[in-house]
């Protein structure tokens, strides 16, 4: 799996109307293939993006008409898809969803689905903003997947400020970290470069991180800034403001000639971050 990759990055301002969102995958999908890349990648809420627990209306099982849509674009332009942030029914209740960050490969089978584990549960306005009102948390890191564009570590958006579970999936062997977003503007503005660029530095592993950008219909903004970043904390590119799709060819060599140079994942000490007071 070593070597140039070329990817796609969607930038995308997802509203409450699942048609128009989905016909802007479609058309971001059919770009990213006529321009060679191997796989493409989608930020949260990608399918819907309504008012904090809007969502639960609109859940569905994997096996469900909106996945089928996607599983059916992955075959139709054989191309590999990560799809993250997307609202899954939760079996055992109809008042809360999965987050879930789903990867199909070319033959639009599903391969991987991460429900996200850390809710944002935050007060950055005055109004305190609850995930957890519409939303169950994961319970699991799922293994990396290979795909075409190298080893992937699967992750949602709030993830972001928990370098734990990152370091968990580069001692598993993640080479590219996926991060798709919805950050607020004001969060976004803050945080959202110097989090990213430091999961990469610090595991020498690429970050890939698509978002949401703009103002939305259901009146929140999102800060844009879709993100390729290299193992070295270098951004290779940034997707600012606005729809769009980024074009990016990843070397995933680097990822070894930057842990050789800085071999700090060998020199974990997990034998003694973890251990309790006596």
């Amino acid at each position: 799996m070593e070597g140039l990759k070329r990817i796609a990055i969607s930038q995308m301002r997802s509203s409450t109307n699942i048609s128009q969102n989905a016909e802007t995958i479609r058309s971001h999908i059919q770009y990213a293939k006529e321009n060679g890349a191997l796989m493409a990648f989608f930020p949260e809420n990608f399918n819907f993006l309504g008012r904090l627990g809007s969502s639960v209306q609109h859940a569905q099982p994997l096996n469900g008409p909106y996945m089928e849509y996607y599983k059916q674009l992955a075959r139709e332009f054989s191309i590999w898809l990560s799809l993250g942030g997307f609202q899954e029914s939760v079996p055992e209740t109809a008042e809360k969803v999965f987050n879930s960050h789903i990867i199909i490969n070319d033959s639009g089978e599903i391969i991987a689905n991460y429900h996200k584990l850390h809710l944002f549960d935050v007060h950055v306005n005055e109004t305190p903003l609850l995930e957890s009102i519409a939303v169950k948390a994961g319970s699991e890191i799922h293994p990396p997947v290979d795909s075409p564009a190298g080893k992937l570590g699967l992750t949602i958006c709030y993830d972001l400020r928990f370098p734990e579970l990152y370091r968990n999936l580069a001692l598993q062997g993640a080479q590219v970290l996926l991060v798709p977003a919805a950050f607020l503007e004001v969060t976004g503005r803050a945080h959202w470069e110097v989090l990213l660029r430091a999961r990469a530095i610090e595991n020498g592993c690429f970050v890939i991180a698509s978002a949401q950008e703009g103002h939305h219909d259901c009146g929140r903004d999102s800060y844009g800034h879709s993100l390729a970043i290299d193992p070295w904390g270098t951004i290779i590119a940034d997707g600012e403001l606005g729809e769009k799709v980024l074009l990016v060819d990843i070397d995933l060599s680097l990822i070894e000639k930057t842990r050789r140079k800085l071999p700090t994942l060998s020199h974990v000490r997990s034998d003694v971050y973890y251990q309790r007071n006596k």
